[in-house]
């Protein structure tokens, strides 16, 4: 989309604030996704040392309590960025999954485990199983925003991993930019759990994204990156997290095309798609759609695993020669996968 000359001017200001030469009227960089070179990190601005105060949120009913939990901005991304402390990547000593309470807990007290009510959110149309009070999903489909596919869910032991549910600023992430001292352990099981930080994506897209943040992974799909990295700056607000120079360049790369765009809010990040079907508990709707399509021109579909892939008539991919290597786990080391 065009941008007027306002808009320009108002991504140069804000970029200018930040710290950060921006070219007007430039497209998103497509390095942003490669790794960060040492000169990227640059020294942060008096702005972004000096980070405003937010107001401490009201957290969910029954949610533990968070006082240091935030209340997400909702002016442009690019304003509450720069209230972001700009800091080095700190060690992951003493990471562990474990460490942002158990995976999908029932954090809002609902009755409903957090992946669930993410399935339940974003999927259009979307079936629970009867009986279960709207809580588990039985299938639905999916718009990937990470990618532009549509892709369908249908819940079982092989099947339900086509589908995951993202941190949006990955666990490791946050361990390494303040959530190891910043937190404590009932917010760091409200970060993992919080509508604000998830989005549900294509199974393979979530591996391959890791725990990378904005200056080493981007989604494919461009036209959803602006509200992807407005929601990470969101996240990281509302947990008084920080972000690296590299990091925080990256982010200004991609809002210079979208300088209005707003901060993600809890109230959008709850917004759910479609109204629940009810079916019977021994009836779960059947696969209907095609395997997904490739991601990228010239590449083979991802599927969740090796095996998948190899059912549908693909594979095997070699180290250094296939890009479809990365996405697959090389459990024998030998360099080639899905053999």
């Amino acid at each position: 989309m065009g941008r007027g000359r306002s808009s320009n001017l108002t991504a140069l200001a804000l970029a200018a604030m930040l710290g950060v030469t921006v070219v007007a009227g430039c497209g998103v960089d497509d390095t942003s996704t490669q790794e960060p070179s040492p000169s990227a990190s640059s020294t942060p601005s008096a702005a972004a040392q000096q980070p405003a105060p937010s107001p401490v949120a009201t957290v969910p009913s029954g949610a533990p309590s968070a006082s240091a939990v935030q209340t997400p901005g909702e002016g442009t991304a690019l304003a509450l960025l720069s209230t972001l402390d700009v800091k080095g990547r700190a060690p992951k000593t003493g990471y562990s999954r474990d460490l942002f309470g158990p995976a999908w807990a029932d954090i809002d007290r609902n009755g409903c485990d957090t992946r669930n009510d993410m399935l339940r959110r974003d999927l259009d149309p979307v079936y629970v199983r009867e009986g279960t009070h709207g809580c588990v999903v039985v299938s639905g489909e999916l718009d990937d925003p990470y990618t532009g596919q549509h892709v369908e869910f249908v819940r079982g032991q092989d099947t339900s991993g086509e589908v995951q549910i993202d941190h949006v600023v990955a666990l490791m992430d946050s361990w390494q930019k303040g959530a190891a001292t910043r937190l404590t352990p009932a917010q760091r099981a409200q970060f993992g759990n919080d509508p604000l930080n998830l989005i549900p994506t294509i199974g393979s897209v979530n591996a391959a994204k890791g725990a990378g943040d904005a200056a080493t992974w981007l989604p494919p799909d461009q036209s959803f990156r602006c509200e992807y990295v407005a929601r990470q700056i969101s996240v990281k607000a509302a947990y008084d997290l920080w972000v690296t120079g590299a990091e925080r360049d990256a982010m200004v790369r991609v809002l210079s095309t979208c300088p209005t765009q707003g901060a993600v809010t809890r109230a959008q990040a709850t917004q759910t798609v479609a109204e629940p079907v009810e079916v019977p508990a021994t009836t779960a709707p059947a696969r209907t759609t095609a395997p997904p399509a490739p991601v990228a021109p010239g590449l083979d579909p991802q599927f969740s695993s090796c095996r998948k892939a190899i059912d549908a008539g693909y594979g095997p991919y070699v180290q250094g020669s296939d890009p479809e290597y990365d996405w697959y786990r090389d459990a024998d080391h030998d360099g080639i996968v899905c053999e």
